[in-house]
Protein backbone atom coordinates (compact mmCIF):
# COMPACT_ATOMS: atom_id res chain seq x y z
CA UNK A 1 0.00 0.00 0.00
CA UNK A 2 1.25 3.13 -0.96
CA UNK A 3 1.93 5.74 1.94
CA UNK A 4 0.24 9.66 1.37
CA UNK A 5 2.90 12.41 1.93
CA UNK A 6 2.01 15.93 3.26
CA UNK A 7 2.31 18.78 1.06
CA UNK A 8 5.19 20.61 3.15
CA UNK A 9 7.48 17.26 3.41
CA UNK A 10 9.87 17.66 6.26
CA UNK A 11 13.46 16.09 6.47
CA UNK A 12 13.97 13.39 9.17
CA UNK A 13 15.77 15.58 12.14
CA UNK A 14 19.48 16.19 11.66
CA UNK A 15 20.30 14.39 14.85
CA UNK A 16 19.30 11.07 13.29
CA UNK A 17 16.32 8.78 14.84
CA UNK A 18 14.97 10.53 17.89
CA UNK A 19 12.49 7.55 19.06
CA UNK A 20 14.59 6.79 21.87
CA UNK A 21 13.81 10.19 23.23
CA UNK A 22 9.89 9.37 24.25
CA UNK A 23 8.51 7.52 27.42
CA UNK A 24 5.25 6.98 25.95
CA UNK A 25 4.29 5.92 22.77
CA UNK A 26 0.82 5.92 20.75
CA UNK A 27 -0.48 2.49 19.89
CA UNK A 28 -3.64 3.00 17.24
CA UNK A 29 -6.58 0.48 17.42
CA UNK A 30 -7.45 -0.17 13.94
CA UNK A 31 -10.54 -1.19 15.20
CA UNK A 32 -12.16 1.77 16.49
CA UNK A 33 -9.97 4.39 14.12
CA UNK A 34 -12.69 5.98 11.12
CA UNK A 35 -9.73 7.07 9.16
CA UNK A 36 -10.62 10.47 9.59
CA UNK A 37 -6.29 11.22 9.78
CA UNK A 38 -6.43 14.23 12.05
CA UNK A 39 -3.76 12.69 13.82
CA UNK A 40 -1.53 12.78 10.63
CA UNK A 41 -2.66 16.31 9.73
CA UNK A 42 -1.70 17.48 13.70
CA UNK A 43 1.46 15.02 14.23
CA UNK A 44 4.27 18.22 14.64
CA UNK A 45 6.76 15.48 13.16
CA UNK A 46 4.85 13.61 10.57
CA UNK A 47 6.03 10.45 12.68
CA UNK A 48 2.25 9.61 11.50
CA UNK A 49 2.34 7.18 8.04
CA UNK A 50 -0.71 7.51 6.08
CA UNK A 51 -1.92 5.61 3.66
CA UNK A 52 -4.21 5.37 0.43
CA UNK A 53 -7.32 3.81 2.02
CA UNK A 54 -6.70 6.78 4.76
CA UNK A 55 -5.25 4.15 7.29
CA UNK A 56 -2.70 5.13 9.98
CA UNK A 57 0.41 3.52 11.10
CA UNK A 58 3.04 5.51 13.75
CA UNK A 59 7.18 5.46 12.65
CA UNK A 60 7.96 4.53 15.48
CA UNK A 61 11.70 5.44 14.51
CA UNK A 62 10.94 9.13 14.94
CA UNK A 63 7.95 9.37 17.27
CA UNK A 64 9.03 11.48 20.46
CA UNK A 65 5.99 10.48 22.12
CA UNK A 66 4.48 13.78 22.61
CA UNK A 67 0.31 12.78 22.52
CA UNK A 68 -0.77 15.06 19.94
CA UNK A 69 -2.15 12.99 17.67
CA UNK A 70 -4.12 10.90 21.04
CA UNK A 71 -5.22 14.30 21.52
CA UNK A 72 -6.41 14.95 18.77
CA UNK A 73 -8.04 11.70 17.99
CA UNK A 74 -11.77 12.08 17.87
CA UNK A 75 -12.87 8.52 18.99
CA UNK A 76 -9.93 7.97 21.17
CA UNK A 77 -8.38 4.81 18.79
CA UNK A 78 -4.92 6.20 20.01
CA UNK A 79 -3.62 5.72 22.81
CA UNK A 80 -0.73 7.01 24.63
CA UNK A 81 1.22 3.89 26.56
CA UNK A 82 4.39 3.70 28.61
CA UNK A 83 7.29 2.74 25.84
Amino acid sequence: MKVLIPKSKPAKGAVGKTGLWRTSKPVVNHNKCIKCVICWAFCPETTILRFEDNSVDIDYEYCKGCGVCANECPVNAIEMVED
